[in-house]
């Protein structure tokens, strides 16, 4: 089922890319690949914006509850529930737009490795999907997409996921009140060093062709941030 509902798909998508290519140059595919699966799941994403812009206006009123009902957990409850409706909040959009990323990643990798590529494998393609004529692992000719242990692109990956957890947080509400100020600030430097570490740590053992599906997903977001700041100015 998984290969067949995600695998498959992006197998055939990614072949297809492929073939529009200039000199069937894979890094090129992967770019594209992963611009169009961010464009279609950009619902999620906005989704996952909304919710944190949600959390930031609705903090001081959270933040009142939370002085107001210290000593009634029930009542105090009651009105997180009812801010998180007031502010159209969904506590989950953060997670799905997360794991949808996990279950598009784990279905790019085994969609290119498993399946031995450069080796195309017809019996996987559609109908309407023709093999390339040409197949590059050579990304501009300056890497090669399936050897590991790319030092640069794995500090590539580190710098752009750290921007864009920077952004992130630039709009993300600090809590004011004294018992979860610690908990935030301790929270946020783990997400502003820890993930990127640990994005660019993955990239670095990883094939080169994962560094780069994770540098045009960064970009992107970085595109989105700052869209949205832009948004925010001339509002």
């Amino acid at each position: 089922m998984f290969t067949t509902f995600l695998v498959q798909p992006i197998y055939n998508l990614f072949v297809f890319l492929l073939g529009l290519m200039p000199q069937g140059d894979a890094g090129l595919a992967i770019v594209a690949l992963t611009l169009f699966m961010r464009a279609v799941l950009y619902p999620i994403f906005t989704a996952s914006i909304r919710t944190q812009m949600g959390m930031q206006a609705m903090q001081p009123e959270l933040d009142a509850a939370l002085e107001k009902y210290k000593d009634d957990k029930e009542a105090l409850t009651r009105e997180r529930m009812a801010l998180l409706k007031k502010h159209k909040v969904n506590p989950f959009a953060g997670f799905g737009a997360l794991i949808v990323q996990l279950v598009v990643l784990v279905a790019l990798y085994f969609a290119l490795f498993r399946e031995g590529f450069p080796a195309i494998h017809t019996e996987l393609l559609y109908s309407f999907v023709s093999v390339p004529a040409q197949v590059s692992t050579a990304f501009f000719g300056l890497m090669d997409l399936l050897a590991p242990k790319n030092i640069v692109l794995a500090l590539l990956v580190g710098a752009t996921q750290y921007l864009a957890i920077r952004l992130t947080l630039r709009r993300t509400p600090a809590p004011t009140h004294p018992d979860k100020e610690a908990a935030h600030r301790l929270q946020s430097q783990m997400m502003l060093y820890f993930m990127p570490a640990l994005m660019a740590g993955v990239s670095y053992f990883f094939p080169a062709a994962v560094g780069i599906y994770f540098v045009t997903g960064n970009l992107v977001s970085l595109f989105q941030e700052w869209m949205l700041m832009r948004g925010k100015k001339q509002n």
